[in-house]
């Protein structure tokens, strides 16, 4: 289900503009929108790449090198050619989304991969996914000031299957801001230290 879930996300981004002259940054992340739409291409393919080994759970990650663009900047394994412009990093995000839904579609339900916050099943890595594009859509239209709020759909889903600890108040979509600390309200201060849970069903 979230396999095929995550084939829809992409089409959902606003274009940041190329790493040239002046970057707006996404909201609160400290990353511009550009090295934000890096980073989701970055996580939705080395979720993919853990799929693609025989035995996923053999090896802590693939490893692979990381490096930056600029002193200080995020470390990533892939990056978008500026000289394709926004469409080309786009291009990119769709094929590493594809790439995951792919993979753990054809990934034995039952195998397990590892992961920082515990390991998860194929289901589990593509609700990542998701949710990794939801929340940094958020972001990068925060930062180009535009609407980039999270389907109510998309969020109910992950949000069941990620976040049992979450529960749901006003809509599924300001919810998930919140759970991954993003929004406040004065009933909710903004969660610093945020996790998502991604063992299988039943075994939260």
């Amino acid at each position: 289900m979230f396999a095929r879930l995550s084939r829809t996300v992409p089409p959902l981004f606003p274009a940041p503009p190329p790493p040239s002259g002046r970057q707006p940054p996404a909201s609160w992340s400290g990353r511009t929108c550009w090295e934000t739409l890096e980073h989701l291409a970055d996580d939705l393919l080395t979720y993919a790449l853990r799929f693609g080994l025989a035995h996923p759970g053999g090896v802590p990650r693939v490893p692979l090198r990381t490096s930056t663009d600029r002193p200080r900047g995020p470390a990533n394994v892939i990056f978008g050619d500026p000289a394709a412009g926004p469409e080309g990093l786009l291009t990119v995000v769709e094929a590493c989304g594809g790439l995951l839904a792919t993979v753990v579609d054809s990934a034995a339900p039952t195998a397990l991969a590892p992961h920082v916050f515990g390991a998860s099943d194929p289901e589990g890595f593509a609700a990542m996914g998701v949710v990794e594009t939801l929340v940094h859509t958020h972001d990068i239209a925060r930062g180009l000031q535009r609407d980039g709020d999270p389907p109510e759909d998309l969020s109910k889903r992950v949000l069941a299957r990620l976040f049992p600890d979450v529960t749901l108040a006003d809509s599924a979509s300001s919810t998930l801001l919140w759970a991954t600390g993003r929004l406040e309200t004065p009933a909710r201060p903004r969660r610093k230290d945020w996790r998502w849970y991604g063992a299988p069903r039943g075994r939260h």
